[in-house]
């Protein structure tokens, strides 16, 4: 049993999962942890990656968590550390990214630490700081009516600098397009300027190949998990790592029932929905009726029992912007949003304990924490991508599960359809 040598911390469930699909497709193989896990040995992996829900705690309860989460790490033997956000950078007023950022570099000694959100292949993208969403700004996206962190502001050197006491610089494009050299000499003077940050522009896959092999020496990297993906790669040069990169994403056939969950109210997730809808079962969650009793929660599950033998089936608390915030009004964010998840575990638990559902496809970052928690999920083994950035993987807790966890904004319009085609 080898040594990790990667060890990476995620402030939510489905960012984890990203970024050890990005490791495995490099050659990584990759194992996710389900909270800090004090009482647990190292797993057999190249790569370990700690998934938190932190993105919107309060930032003394990120910064607590996410230091334990390293010094796990830490004692777990990885050399090298990550700390992995969301691709649209989205945090609360007060953080979080700054924050733990700075918990992390103080506890590795690190004055100077990049910030990448990019993920090109998801069409998020940095020019001159600004973050893109597609073709538009990210204040200009759907991000801008986030119901937990809406992102009005695309300028990320300005976001990062509201949160963190450090001084914020650029290495701009024209930079990175000319190599890892380039970068490295970049990162040499904001080190001398003393910045603390470097926001780094990246619009392509080549550029974040470039800023990951100037990272080989940095003890910290913190972006989305497309700053990962050149990190691989330094390992392998250095001979600490296979140059195999074909089966660290195999995994184990499960036998089962297939169900999908979403709580996600973003636009790609309501596309999803919308298609899944037009041939397959759906079954919507309303969160006025939960906030009154379980009985619409019966009501989804004896209605899922119907279908499961034959076919699988969608449950889901997707809705418009409009009708999201008319429910928050109403029950408050904090409510509106607790009931849904935990409405959508308890209905997966029962369907995995009565209906013989093995196979889950769960969308939402906050929901597939709520559920991979009911369902008392430990780790999960991470096998190859099923769209960019959302792989299968084996769960293992109450029973071995394949488990397909999506961040809202990811994935095709026919991405469940797809997820269950290449499922385990």
């Amino acid at each position: 049993m080898s040594k990790p040598l990667l060890g990476c911390i995620a402030d939510d469930f489905t960012g984890a999962t990203d970024l050890a699909s990005t490791l495995v497709q490099g050659g990584m193989r990759s194992v996710q942890m389900i909270g800090v896990p004090y009482k647990c040995s190292a797993p057999d992996a190249d790569a370990i990656i700690i998934a938190l829900k932190t993105r919107t705690v309060a930032p003394e309860v990120a910064i607590e968590e996410s230091v334990a989460a390293l010094k796990w790490l830490q004692a777990a033997g990885c050399e090298q550390f990550f700390f992995k956000y969301c691709s649209t950078f989205d945090s609360t007023a007060k953080g979080n990214i700054g924050p733990v950022a700075d918990a992390l570099a103080k506890e590795l000694s690190q004055e100077l630490v990049i910030a990448c959100p990019a993920s090109p292949a998801n069409e998020r993208t940095i020019y001159r700081g600004h973050l893109f969403v597609g073709d538009v700004l990210l204040s200009e996206s759907g991000m801008r009516n986030h119901p937990l962190t809406p992102m009005t502001d695309s300028n990320l050197v300005r976001v990062l600098q509201s949160q963190t006491a450090r001084s914020v610089g650029l290495i701009p494009l024209n930079t990175v397009s000319q190599g890892p050299d380039a970068v490295s000499a970049a990162l040499r003077a904001l080190q001398v300027e003393k910045k603390g940050y470097a926001i780094v522009d990246a619009v392509c896959e080549r550029d974040l190949l470039n800023i990951g092999t100037a990272l080989a020496q940095h003890r910290l990297v913190t972006g989305g998990s497309g700053a990962a993906m050149g990190l691989p790669a330094n390992f392998i040069s250095a001979g600490r790592l296979s140059a195999n990169t074909s089966t660290a994403g195999d995994l184990p056939a499960i036998d089962g029932q297939s169900l999908v969950l979403s709580g996600s109210c973003s636009v790609a997730t309501n596309a999803q929905v919308e298609y899944w809808k037009k041939s397959r079962p759906a079954f919507r969650l309303d969160v006025l009726a939960l906030a009154d009793g379980d009985v619409q929660i019966e009501e989804a599950q004896k209605w899922a029992g119907r279908f499961l033998p034959n076919e699988p089936v969608l449950i889901y608390g997707s809705a418009t912007p409009d009708i999201v915030k008319q429910t928050q009004e109403k029950l408050g964010v904090e409510r509106a949003g607790s009931l849904m998840e935990r409405a959508l575990a308890k209905i997966g638990r029962a369907l995995v304990e009565y209906n013989g559902v093995r196979k889950l496809v769960v969308a939402g970052g906050e929901t597939s924490g709520a559920v991979v928690k009911a369902l008392e999920v430990k780790s999960l083994r991470i096998g190859d991508p099923i769209d960019p950035g959302v792989p299968w993987t084996i769960g293992t807790g109450m029973t071995d599960l394949a488990l397909a966890l999506k961040s809202g904004n990811f994935g095709s319009e026919d991405f469940f359809e797809k997820a269950l085609a290449k499922a385990p």
